[in-house]
């Protein structure tokens, strides 16, 4: 896009594009989402900003009426594989704040000088200030929903001093933190955090709860109430301590409702970020209708669903384990080897939430487990611990900003590992758009039923949303994906 075509979809209001670019205004000081509802700036008035970082750093405060610092993040992150994109989901992870730029050039495999200058070279702003913006934010959203006192909110949210904190607050949001914070809130504090997932475009949250609704793990998750309003809660092992999450299924026209308590309040942007790509809300819904909509066979499923959505995962070590137990089997079958899993390995938590009791095993408990209590074949106890050794080991990497070439090469070259395990877990742990599942049964079944030849080379570089079309098929059956699907 060139800055007319960004003022015209300013002009438009058009929801689209919040989160790819944001819209400052000299005259006011205010730097917006393009759908903000306010009157049109003049042309003459408006500059762009390719993040709110960047409007920060010039010097420009959040809108308070279209909140700019709460949009989705930008689909291109996820799409790009490059320096940059992993960066930016690594940053979004919260690795800056726990391990500095020098770790983050460290993951990236390069000096803390060529990140920063990649960095501000495409989003204006450096890797610090990416940070910082994304601790603003979280500052504003432990002020505004818990009754924490200032001091501890700024350590929370990932500040190393107060009038760092302070500072931060005033730049962001042009007020102090007791005036952001306005009416004290009426809930208390062992109520957790209530926050607003958003997305962008159409969201089909029936597929996306049922997708997970039908993998729960017992002990780790739970699906309650019933379809249109139905709640999906699990347990998160997270960088400083543990997290109960609720995600809601009826939200907002952009919106999911979630609610978070956090052991460690550290842990919250990582949290959001990780309940974020299990539920794929950073997508853009229009690209992928676009181009698999083109296609003259699948085109007439995508248009049923222009929303589906291809769900994530909370942590790539817990995907990698309930792919393996998901090899040649159904899955109810995974579920359950995967619910004997955490029985006998997870950590239990320090108090049972409802039907929430543990949390997932981690890849250093199982790399040495005997696992005999999961009643498989060996071969694939063996393949289970050889996984999650590497993982553990660091020779495989799955995090957020793993890069996805070299994570499935290293995947394929462990002994049972195939294609299809190594595919679903760049899918899903890595976020990958791009995957199509050539062994599975559900997509050969579904490629079928398109009843023609196909190419799917033509549907880069959304292949993953067509295995979930595929998956799907022409109308929701009660159970979503393949039977080989963990």
């Amino acid at each position: 896009m060139d800055d007319e075509s960004r003022y015209e979809a300013v002009r438009s209001r058009d929801g689209r594009f919040d989160g790819v670019f944001f819209t400052a205004v000299r005259t006011t000081g205010i730097y917006c989402r393009p759908s903000c509802p306010a009157v049109t700036p003049k042309r003459q008035n408006v500059t762009f900003h390719p993040s709110a970082a960047s409007a920060q750093a010039a010097g420009y405060r959040a809108c308070r009426r279209c909140r700019p610092d709460t949009v989705p993040g930008s689909a291109e992150w996820n799409v790009r594989a490059d320096a940059v994109g992993r960066a930016m989901r690594m940053i979004a992870d919260g690795v800056v704040d726990r391990e500095g730029v020098g770790g983050l050039a460290a993951r990236l495999g390069y000096s803390t000088r060529q990140v920063q200058r990649q960095l501000t070279a495409e989003l204006g702003a450096g890797p610090i200030a990416l940070a910082r913006a994304q601790r603003a934010h979280a500052a504003r959203t432990l002020l505004q929903t818990t009754g924490l006192p200032v001091t501890e909110i700024a350590f929370a949210a990932g500040f190393a001093s107060v009038r760092q904190f302070n500072d931060t607050v005033r730049a962001a949001y042009g007020t102090t933190p007791t005036g952001l914070r306005g009416t004290p809130p009426t809930e208390r504090e062992g109520d957790g955090v209530s926050l607003r997932l958003a997305f962008r475009g159409p969201y089909d949250a029936a597929g996306v709860f049922d997708f997970l609704g039908l993998r729960v793990v017992p002990g780790v998750e739970e699906m309650t109430g019933e379809p249109g309003d139905r709640r999906y809660r699990r347990t998160l092992a997270l960088p400083h301590a543990h997290a109960v999450a609720e995600v809601g299924e009826r939200g907002g026209p952009n919106w999911l409702p979630c609610r978070l308590h956090l052991a460690d309040l550290r842990d919250l942007t990582t949290a959001v970020q990780r309940l974020r790509r299990l539920f794929d809300l950073d997508a853009d819904p229009y690209a992928v209708t676009e181009r698999l909509g083109a296609d003259p066979l699948l085109g007439r499923w995508v248009a049923v669903r222009p929303g589906l959505r291809s769900p994530g995962a909370a942590d790539g070590g817990e995907l990698a384990a309930r792919a393996v137990l998901g090899q040649q089997v159904t899955v109810q079958a995974a579920r359950t080897l995967a619910g004997r899993l955490v029985e006998t390995y997870g950590k239990p938590l320090p108090a049972p939430d409802g039907t929430l009791t543990r949390l997932f095993p981690r890849p250093e408990t199982l790399a040495d487990a005997e696992l005999a209590e999961l009643g498989m074949p060996g071969a694939r106890r063996a393949a289970l611990r050889t996984v999650m050794t590497a993982l553990a080991e660091g020779s495989v990497r799955l995090d957020p900003g793993a890069d996805r070439e070299d994570a499935e090469r290293a995947l394929l070259a462990l002994r049972g590992i195939g294609p299809w395990t190594a595919s679903y877990i760049r899918m899903r742990a890595l976020g990958d758009p791009d995957v199509f599942l050539t062994g599975d049964a559900g997509v050969r079944h579904g490629l079928a039923r398109l009843d023609g030849a196909v190419d799917p080379a033509a549907w880069r570089p959304w292949r993953s949303y067509a295995v979930h079309h595929l998956w799907a098929g022409p109308a929701r059956p009660a159970a979503l994906g393949g039977p080989g699907d963990a």
